[in-house]
């Protein structure tokens, strides 16, 4: 079945989940706490003990990697099981010893189900563009393709101005990542800090194209440094039970406020959700960028069309 002539099912389901999450949110919305109500026993609690007790004038961090930390633990394993779903499901497959020859029979199978000659001249020129990029010889910026080139765009990288623009940001937000993540004053900490170092990697990625960050988002280096990352979580945690009797008890000297030690266990829990976050994201979204496409014309969608 083609896709202009879907069900009107799909559409009127479609549309009444839609309707059905829009009113779940607006009702939510509307029982947030206003400026003058009461704390939350919980709020209340966090904003006591967090100076006193973890030199933390951020309460916020307090609650997250101190007094609820088991429950940012779970989160965090949450994530690396999801992750590790990720690379199972889009895993290559598994090497092969092929014929001698098996690479050109397979270009000449490919060439005769799918010719380049044939069909409007549109279509001929966007496939050799296709079959281009996938050889790899492609220019490297928009600026050494000769003007009036006909064909998509097929430069690894964008022009001099998306490129100096996010060179210019760039900076900004690793140093912005960095100061979340470091100073155990400032709110958020190791997730958002993972966040935004895996926004500066799509950034350089979208503007200079896979070439230029190859070696940083190789599966194998990536995977090291989030197993690195859940060590040294488990290891805080563990090290609590260990040497104070509860898991995630704080085990470290706690340094005067608003410094980067302060806090004691609770930097080292937010620096491991660092490399979590920011790994486990990162292998998410190039597991699924490298997943691969056979451009092939299937025999059934062209009967469906017809």
């Amino acid at each position: 079945m083609s896709a202009d002539h879907q069900p009107r099912r799909h559409v009127a389901v479609g549309a009444l989940l839609t309707a059905g999450f829009a009113a779940l949110l607006v009702a939510g919305l509307a029982g947030l706490p206003r400026e003058h109500d009461p704390l939350p026993p919980i709020a209340r609690y966090a904003l006591e003990v967090a100076l006193p007790r973890w030199k933390l004038t951020e309460p916020v961090n307090e609650v997250v990697y101190g007094t609820r930390g088991f429950d940012t633990f779970g989160e965090t394993f949450l994530l690396l099981a999801a992750v590790l779903s990720v690379i199972v499901l889009t895993r290559p497959r598994e090497g092969r010893r092929g014929y001698f020859g098996e690479s050109a029979a397979g270009q000449e199978e490919q060439a005769e189900l799918d010719p380049i000659e044939t069909g409007p001249a549109e279509e001929q020129e966007a496939r050799r563009a296709e079959r281009g990029e996938s050889r790899g010889d492609r220019p490297s910026t928009p600026d050494s393709t000769p003007l009036g080139t006909p064909g998509p765009e097929t430069a690894e990288a964008m022009s001099v101005v998306v490129r100096g623009a996010v060179r210019t940001v760039l900076p900004v937000l690793a140093v912005a990542g960095l100061y979340l993540v470091t100073w155990g004053y400032s709110p958020g900490g190791g997730f958002p800090a993972g966040a935004v170092v895996t926004g500066v990697i799509l950034l350089v990625y979208a503007a200079y194209g896979r070439s230029r960050i190859a070696r940083a988002v190789k599966s194998e280096t990536l995977e090291g440094i989030e197993m690195a990352g859940a060590g040294l979580i488990l290891g805080t945690e563990l090290l609590g039970l260990i040497l104070r009797g509860s898991f995630s008890a704080n085990w470290l000297p706690l340094a005067p406020p608003q410094t980067i030690r302060s806090g004691g266990v609770v930097q080292l829990f937010s620096f491991g959700e660092l490399f979590e976050v920011a790994t486990g994201l990162t292998i998410v979204i190039f597991s699924l960028l490298s997943m691969g496409h056979d451009w092939s014309p299937d025999p059934e969608s062209e009967g469906d069309e017809e």
